[in-house]
């Protein structure tokens, strides 16, 4: 695993990059809040040790600019301090877990593990396609930040489009996976529900991701 270390502490972040790389991982240290920011944001990582007390951005602000971008990196937060607020600010902002210093680099291993298998599992249950999220245990739906209430029948057929976009389904595909009934070529239904769902998830001035392929079906837009 590829981990980011943002520690303005040069000795404590040395000894967690030895630590790290003495078990496989692959280790990336920064020292300064900005740095830390730019490198989470242009690379990937599978999990990041941010220390909340850094020079240029804190680390508190780095996670809250994280989750407002929508990246989802596990984030473990490091803290000298003990304070029950400041913990739970964290929390909140979005971060997996914390360590209050000193610890045990084992324990940091150990939490850097479940963080990044929680995230691993998480992933398989959320549909992604541009700016649109699908997250299929909550059933909830977000496109670019804007929440989605869509009811049951809308979300079956928006979580079918988005399971593969590009691929096009046909009415009676839709009609046998949704409604769970042979097809009636005589029902407008699944056009209804097509244009219902066009209004809530194709907001005005947004790009369309509902396509209609005139004659075969309906599509989650390829190449959005």
């Amino acid at each position: 695993m590829k981990i980011l270390v943002i520690e303005d502490e040069k000795k404590i972040a040395s000894l967690i990059r030895k630590g790290l790389e003495a078990q496989g991982f692959v280790v990336d240290v920064c020292h300064h809040g900005d740095e830390g920011f730019t490198a989470v944001t242009t690379r990937p990582y599978d999990a990041v040790v941010l220390d909340i007390m850094l020079p240029g951005r804190d680390g508190l602000s780095i996670l809250r600019n994280l989750r407002e971008r929508r990246l989802a990196v596990p984030v473990i937060l490091l803290t000298a301090r003990s304070e029950l607020n400041e913990r739970l600010e964290g929390l909140n902002l979005g971060a997996d877990d914390y360590l209050t210093k000193p610890f045990f680099i084992e324990e940091l291993i150990a939490r850097l593990h479940v963080v990044t298998r929680r995230a691993a599992g998480a992933s398989h249950s959320i549909l992604t396609v541009a700016d649109l999220a699908v997250n299929l245990l909550t059933r909830e739906v977000v496109r670019a930040g804007r929440h989605i209430e869509l009811t049951a029948r809308e979300f079956e057929l928006l979580q079918h489009l988005a399971r593969s976009p590009g691929r096009v389904l046909t009415r009676p595909q839709i009609c046998e996976r949704v409604w769970n009934y042979d097809f009636d070529p005589g029902t407008n239904l699944v056009e209804v529900y097509i244009q219902r769902l066009r209004k809530k998830v194709d907001g005005e001035g947004e790009t369309k991701l509902i396509e209609t392929i005139r004659g075969v079906g309906y599509r989650m837009k390829p190449d959005a």
